[in-house]
């Protein structure tokens, strides 16, 4: 998260050192037009830094530009005092006062998707900073062009009216809630869910929810997914027809679980499940969102949940080995249904000529005790599968971005394919083009893979196919009694002493294809392929099914 820090500083000092130098020069100076023009660049910083921040404090910034811009436009009027600049003036002070507060309120409003109803109000909330922002730009517009004042009195009194419905409304809303409660709240009663998913996560983890949507759909339960964070409602709601509910308080989410609800299903370890989880009314479900060796699978927080599905018994015995205790009663091996459409290759393949190798860095994690990645290394790597006419498909995990060295890493990865492409014509895929696929389209195109400890692995466990893994810890000996997967594959040091002995044994001889088969059962259950999601479909139907005939089938 570093790099999103960095970026959130950047953006910052660049929005109030514009405003105050706008200020300076337009208050201080005779540089009108020159201020006019800072004044334009400070509005465009303070929009970018809104995109970065999410829900940022830009009333200083804002009021300093502001009250520049009306200096600037009293100085092109050159008329003396000006009635209609005085109005523009407070009419504008008003609003940058006000646009922060009304916001927050809007956020604190429930929202919805793919729900029958309709609430503008919280919507045009959390725009009314961009619309102050573009009523400033047209302010200093009509102040370049030396446009009578009214027109800026005109521009700010419109905006202020559609401030002052949304207050309205607003308060409406906080003082006299409908008896019968939120229109969301009926949408949802009239729909009757059955089970819902529950999500709160940092941004950009969308990903954890949508793997799992086309499962819950196929469950053929009416259900719905219950978001915490207002940025995940557009895009979980565009990967689902199913009703997606935002609740930004703890009221919210007590309407939004209605009488008909049974199951919540979760997919991370978020501290706000315990938001949900509360409603002891509920059987509570852990999915995860992957499975791997990975330190935060074992997490001791999976206690609280009434069932922790699970994608083969290996995922048990992680809890063990990291001594977390936890009734047996609560595990359920249902697979990994998102694997069912990677291709099996039965028998494995000796001496590929042209091989295509998926190599997926993973993030930093974190904490220190999670950073698996292999970044700082890859170069060699990836320069030694260029020397045996590789092609690579290089997909960095979501996070990479937000840590700046791993971004660094990342493009000169990314550069080094881009040139061996220029140069030989192998198509190479990364950057844009590899986060447009998706993980089993990369999995089914590849030929062997190599991979940091993650959830990938276990994936791709699936397609039969060698995989090497990432020692990023120099545990030597130690690595596969840490992360027992890697025993199947071919572990590659973190100094890279060891490559070409790796890549010989994954692209030539595979010395590990047969147990491989025998850990792939134990890492994804043993289903049989043309049923494979099965497992899971029929454990949350199982879930889904009323006390009384759950009883009733325990007893026979």
């Amino acid at each position: 998260m570093r790099g999103d820090l960095v970026r959130k500083l950047a953006a910052r000092g660049l929005s109030a050192g514009l405003a105050v130098l706008t200020f300076v020069v337009l208050a201080l100076t005779g540089a009108t037009g020159w201020g006019l023009a800072l004044a334009i660049a400070a509005l465009a910083a303070a929009a970018a830094e809104r995109r970065v921040r999410a829900g940022a404090d830009t009333v200083a910034e804002t009021a300093l530009i502001g009250a520049a811009i009306l200096v600037g436009y009293e100085r092109r009027l050159d008329a003396g005092f000006s009635l209609a600049l005085a109005g523009t003036a407070l009419v504008l002070l008003g609003l940058v006062l006000l646009v922060g507060p009304l916001r927050t309120a809007g956020n604190l409003e429930m929202r919805a998707a793919n729900l029958p109803v309709r609430s503008w109000t919280p919507l045009i909330a959390d725009q009314l900073g961009a619309a102050l922002l573009g009523l400033l730009a047209v302010v200093t517009l009509a102040a370049a062009l030396a446009l009578p004042a009214a027109v800026a009195l005109v521009a700010s009194l419109l905006v202020a009216a559609g401030a002052g419905v949304v207050a309205v409304d607003l308060a409406r809303r906080r003082f006299r809630p409908a008896t019968e409660g939120s229109a969301v709240a009926r949408a949802l009663r009239r729909q009757q869910p059955e089970f819902l998913l529950y999500f709160s996560a940092p941004p950009g983890s969308e990903y954890q929810v949508t793997m799992w949507l086309p499962y819950l759909r196929r469950i053929g339960r009416p259900f719905l997914v219950v978001v915490r964070e207002p940025e995940f409602l557009a895009p979980i709601a565009a990967a689902t027809d199913a009703p997606v509910v935002y609740c930004p308080t703890l009221r919210a989410l007590d309407e939004v679980l209605v009488p008909s609800l049974r199951v919540a299903f979760y997919v991370n370890h978020g501290a706000k499940n315990s938001h949900c989880i509360r409603f002891t009314q509920l059987t509570h479900v852990q999915l995860h969102h992957g499975d791997s060796d990975k330190a935060p699978s074992a997490n001791p927080v999976s206690g609280i949940f009434d069932r922790i599905f699970v994608a083969g018994p290996a995922a048990i015995d992680r809890y063990t080995r990291a001594g977390v205790r936890i009734p047996a009663e609560k595990f359920v091996v249902v697979g990994r249904p998102q694997v069912e459409s990677i291709k099996v290759r039965p028998e494995p393949e000796h001496g590929l000529a042209h091989p295509t190798v998926l190599y997926t860095p993973t993030w930093t994690g974190h904490h220190a005790d999670a950073d698996y990645c292999s970044l700082p290394v890859a170069e060699e790597l990836l320069r030694r599968l260029l020397e045996r006419d590789a092609t690579v498909i290089l997909r960095a995990h979501p996070y990479t971005a937000q840590n700046p060295a791993s971004a660094r890493q990342l493009g000169r990865l990314t550069e080094l394919l881009v040139a061996d492409h220029a140069r030989t014509g192998r198509l190479h895929v990364c950057g844009t083009a590899a986060r447009e696929l998706t993980l089993t389209e990369c999995v089914n195109r590849s030929d062997a893979l190599v991979s940091d400890v993650s959830g990938v692995i276990s994936d791709y466990l699936y397609s039969g196919k060698p995989y090497a893994v990432t020692d990023m810890g120099d545990d030597g000996a130690e690595f596969t009694g840490h992360f027992p997967l890697a025993a199947s594959g071919y572990v590659l040091r973190r100094d890279m002493s060891n490559v070409d002995e790796v890549l010989t044994a994954l692209l030539d001889t595979d010395p590990l294809a047969a147990e491989r088969w025998a850990t792939r059962r134990r890492y994804l259950g043993d289903f049989p392929a043309d049923a494979y999601a099965e497992a899971f479909l029929t454990a949350a139907r199982r879930e889904l099914e009323p006390a009384k005939t759950m009883a009733a089938s325990a007893s026979v």
